[in-house]
């Protein structure tokens, strides 16, 4: 298992965009044109069941469940599209939550993560991670192909791809960080319906435990009339102010983020 160490009462930044503040440390595998993004065939289909299905969503509704009372708020927004591809962006705040969420924020659908190669470089788990919905973001062009192609099928397939925009994990922060709008073009080009979740967190009674209550908004759609760029940037404004909205809902700082000063 990769080392993680313990999370400090106050974290320093200089990036809202860059800084990562991930308490796993993963040497990271190279993504590149070998590697092998989706198991279609029946002994992967097999995989899948087994672990998203038979281990994976047991043990992770126990872990969220006993860890952080977690709640799904807004779920009916989604019923609707069940059977429609769909994108859905997500505030970046869990090592091993926002790993595990979306297979219930969904349910009972499949998902698709895109994510860092990280995920898919665990020992031993990284292995059940490649099965159950993974799309590790490419390394070479022949990598980026292959991931198009991926996320390509999925979309052809009515499936849901989920995304962390914010990239860089900042463990219990309660605010929305900017984050640019280039994986807004996923959700254009397709023409899908878009939604968001905002992980929100509670203080547990007068300890130092949190609750976690996650919010469903959307659909969200570019307005008529604009070009790609123009689309994806009206796309990422809705998403964005809709996820800052939901986030004044967090009435708990577990740890508090402060911006460094200059030369320190």
């Amino acid at each position: 298992m990769p080392k993680k160490s313990a999370l400090p009462e106050t974290i320093y930044y200089t990036d809202l965009l860059n800084d990562e503040f991930s308490p796993t440390q993963i040497e990271p595998i190279s993504i590149d044109k070998d590697y092998r993004y989706l198991h279609d065939d029946p002994w992967g289909k097999f995989l899948h069941f087994l672990y998203y299905r038979v281990i994976g969503k047991p043990v992770a509704w126990l872990y969220l469940k006993l860890k952080f009372h977690h709640k799904i708020a807004g779920k009916r927004k989604l019923k609707p599209f069940k059977h429609d591809a769909i994108f859905i962006y997500g505030n970046h705040t869990q090592d091993i939550g926002d790993a595990l969420m979306p297979a219930f924020i969904l349910s009972p659908r499949n998902i698709n993560v895109i994510v860092h190669p990280n995920n898919v470089s665990i020992k031993g788990l990284g292995h059940m991670i490649r099965y159950v919905g993974a799309l590790p973001l490419p390394g070479d062009v022949g990598a980026s192909k292959n991931f198009n192609d991926a996320i390509n099928k999925r979309v052809q397939g009515k499936q849901a791809i989920v995304i962390y925009p914010e990239a860089h994990i900042w463990p219990y922060y309660t605010h929305i960080r900017p984050f640019v709008d280039a994986s807004f073009s996923y959700p254009v080009r397709y023409e899908a319906p878009t939604f968001c979740f905002t992980n929100t967190y509670r203080r547990r009674g007068k300890s130092k435990k949190v609750d976690i209550v996650t919010y469903i908004d959307g659909p969200f759609y570019p307005k008529d009339g604009l070009d790609l760029a123009q689309s994806k940037k009206n796309l990422r404004d809705q998403v964005y102010a809709a996820m800052v909205e939901r986030s004044y809902e967090s009435n708990f700082e577990k740890i508090r983020y402060k911006k460094k000063k200059e030369g320190k």
